[in-house]
């Protein structure tokens, strides 16, 4: 998902057309990012066997409603719902609808929510029933992906380190990194750059520098990285229908590494295995 640049909005540009923004921004991210991890906290007993993905859609927007903010992504580009929710091989973009789910879906589920004028966009894995092995292993690797990013955001490091630390971690446990979507700079405005790739080489790409905020969001296969959109134009899947995850934080880059905007209140990001 695009959108323009912002423009307007508070804080400098670097030379790579990044926005810096402000010490005092890091609240209103902090809100913003507070409430669609809470949402996704609020999610989790509903995500059962027999389930649609419409009626959780449904939840998620009465809950935006009742926070009193704005679904970010209802009436963006036509798009009519307030999460994406992708099942088993879909990689992202998934409609909610009346599909039901069935016992071994494995789904991600993405909500970004606007509080104040900040944005809050975050998204992680859940399980209907019982989980197999191999998907659980790929969960947990896409999961421990995501923090290998997190790790990399400090002041001097550079963009191609977060993908170089996701690629890597990815792939010696023989798994494959999407490449046709990747995190995006947020703040006042859904997408902005940068671009955040989810590999790359260490020291390329644009440095790291405190007041930065953007997602990352890594989409891991269990076969190849290669991905189509469907005919109605949101969806992607793995074009050799093999499994996909996806974890989502959006965090800003401080004096000595990072804050996490989309931290989980409950506890919940993981989907801890019983």
């Amino acid at each position: 998902m695009e959108s323009p640049l912002d423009e307007g909005a508070r804080g400098r540009l670097t030379k790579d057309g990044i926005r810096i923004y402000e010490a005092g921004d890091f609240a209103g991210m902090h809100e913003a990012g507070r409430l669609a991890a809470r949402i996704l906290d609020a999610v989790t007993p509903l995500v059962v066997p027999g389930q649609t993905t419409g009626e959780i859609d449904r939840f998620i927007t009465e809950q935006v409603e009742e926070a009193g903010a704005t679904s970010a992504t209802i009436g963006y580009k036509g798009y009519q719902h307030a999460s994406c929710i992708s099942i088993n091989h879909v990689v992202c973009h998934g409609i909610p609808g009346d599909k039901r789910l069935k016992d071994g879906d494995i789904l991600n589920i993405d909500v970004t929510v606007i509080v104040d004028g900040w944005f809050g966009d975050t998204s992680r894995m859940y399980v209907a029933g019982k989980l197999s092995r191999k998907t659980e292993r790929l969960i947990q690797v896409t999961h421990d992906a995501l923090f290998k990013g997190i790790e990399a955001v400090k002041p001097g490091n550079t963009f191609g380190d977060i993908g170089y630390a996701i690629q890597s971690f990815v792939e010696s446990h023989r798994m494959s990194v999407v490449r046709d979507f990747c995190g995006h700079g947020l703040g006042r405005v859904f997408h902005a750059p940068p671009n955040v790739l989810h590999y790359g080489r260490p020291g390329t790409g644009a440095v790291l520098e405190e007041g930065m905020f953007f997602t990352i969001e890594p989409m891991v296969n269990l076969g190849r990285p290669e991905t189509k959109v469907l005919a109605d134009d949101w969806t992607a899947v793995t074009r050799d229908k093999s499994l996909s995850a996806q974890f989502e934080h959006s965090v800003g880059v401080t004096a000595t590494g990072c804050e996490i905007f989309t931290l989980s209140p409950a506890g919940r990001f993981h989907p801890t295995w019983g």
